[in-house]
């Protein structure tokens, strides 16, 4: 089955995006509230008990996150000036109400990102979708204020009728389709895929390849430095996507640090969210092709 949901756009071939100030690249940073329900498997750390209901190992890690790790995170978002782009479960809304409280005052960006990240979506009816996705938005816009303007599945999941349901709920952006340095337009009226990474992310790098704090501080170093020089004709985005209950960690905290230091720092970097990155797109690319 060929994919439907976007054209192939090779960047070589794009007209030159700008970013504010004539910045290079735009940053954000993508961080996961999420919930787990105890009596089913998730992400975990140890495969070991993964079967076993409760699983006090996993699920106790994954919890360490709104607890403790969120924070922590914090305190290094404020000393580098940077506003979270949060995909936020909407349980969490309803359970950690002072994770939300934080936030507002700290005017982050709230994205929907499912109910919890222990139900996926892939197999649901239409009407099964449509209602879920309806709660989800609805009960996020309640807690925080705000309704949400974009879009990631819990563990990136869709249906292929994801974006045209989220599109009739007023949202503009998803970023499940991780597989652009620019943001582009899908072929459902008003929806973009704005860049999320997979592998500039906290689960896969220290969960994933067991990676150390140095070896993350370089790998954000390299990544900047390569999409900066690609961008000197055309700007490009760059994220991080962040797990409370991973980064938030003691002993990675100070190379979190060191990163977001970097960065803030560096020349020719626009600290903004991914719903601005998603307005300033559209709004200045409004009439080029997709």
């Amino acid at each position: 089955m060929d994919n439907q949901l976007y054209d192939y756009s090779p960047i070589t071939e794009r007209a030159p995006i700008s970013w504010p100030g004539g910045a290079r690249i735009a940053f954000y940073v993508g961080v996961n509230i999420e919930h787990y329900q105890v009596d089913r498997p998730s992400t975990s750390i140890f495969p070991g008990t993964t079967g076993l209901t409760p699983d006090p190992l996993n699920y106790g890690w994954r919890d360490y996150g709104p607890r403790v790790g969120i924070w922590r995170l914090m305190e290094s978002l404020d000393r580098h000036g940077i506003r979270a782009s949060v995909l936020l479960n909407s349980d969490v809304g309803e359970r950690y109400p002072q994770i939300i409280e934080a936030g507002r005052a700290r005017n982050w960006t709230w994205l929907a990102h499912g109910k919890n990240n222990s139900v996926l979506q892939a197999d649901m009816t239409p009407d099964e979708e449509r209602a879920y996705l309806a709660e989800v938005v609805d009960t996020i816009e309640r807690t925080t204020g705000h309704r949400p303007r974009g879009w990631l599945g819990p563990a990136l999941t869709e249906t292929f009728r994801t974006p045209e349901l989220l599109a009739e709920l007023g949202l503009s952006y998803v970023l499940d389709w991780a597989n652009d340095d620019q943001p582009y337009r899908l072929n459902v009226p008003g929806m973009l895929s704005v860049p999320y990474p997979i592998e500039l992310n906290d689960i896969s790098l220290f969960v994933g390849k067991s990676l150390s704090g140095p070896d993350f501080v370089q790998i954000v170093k390299d990544q900047l430095a390569q999409l900066h020089a690609d961008a000197a004709g055309s700007g490009r985005v760059m994220s991080l996507a962040l797990h409370p209950f991973v980064i938030g960690q003691p002993f990675r905290h100070t190379y979190l640090d060191q990163a977001l230091e970097h960065i803030a720092q560096h020349p020719g970097v626009w600290l903004t969210t991914s719903d601005e990155i998603a307005e300033h797109y559209a709004r200045t690319t409004a009439g080029q092709p997709a």
